[in-house]
């Protein structure tokens, strides 16, 4: 009886040894969505200086230096510079000064200098060069003393 069943056991794995697997496959499917975004990275600050008529208080004039930012982008985004609304004057500074913030770009997308909110097409980084102006009209003057203005760099 022992050898039947061995014999039957060794019958029965042959018979299946003679069946191949069948092969399956499948997809497997992976989505992603990125949504438009920017990051702002603060470089350095801007520097103004006064012109030789007192009239002009700027990151352009002789002496000055624009801030300095990097901007990571997936590109449909729109940079702009909204305008100054907080500043620190001397108390002997009384008339009023037109402050003017203004953007330029390089690297992954190149605008030339604007104060007007431009579309970011491209994705990469870009280096951004934040000016400041600040000018007085008519006979008005900047005092001696220190200023300081922010510009707020938006990316959206």
């Amino acid at each position: 009886m022992k050898f039947a069943r061995a014999a039957m056991a060794a019958g029965l794995l042959a018979a299946c040894a003679c069946q191949t697997a069948s092969a399956a496959t499948g997809n497997v499917l992976f989505n992603g969505t990125i949504t438009a975004t920017c990051t702002i990275t603060i470089n350095s600050n801007g520097t103004m200086t006064v012109s030789s008529n007192l009239q002009s208080l700027s990151s352009h004039n002789a002496g000055g230096s624009a801030g300095s930012a990097q901007v990571d982008t997936t590109g449909g985004v729109s940079l702009s510079v909204d305008p100054v609304t907080t500043t620190t004057v001397p108390a002997s500074d009384m008339t009023a000064t037109t402050w003017t913030p203004t953007f330029a770009t390089s690297g992954a997308q190149t605008i030339a200098e604007t104060g007007t909110a431009t579309a970011l097409t491209v994705p990469g980084t870009s280096t951004v060069a934040v000016n400041l102006a600040g000018t007085k009209s008519g006979t008005n003057r900047f005092s001696a003393g220190n200023y300081q203005a922010t510009v707020t760099l938006r990316c959206e």
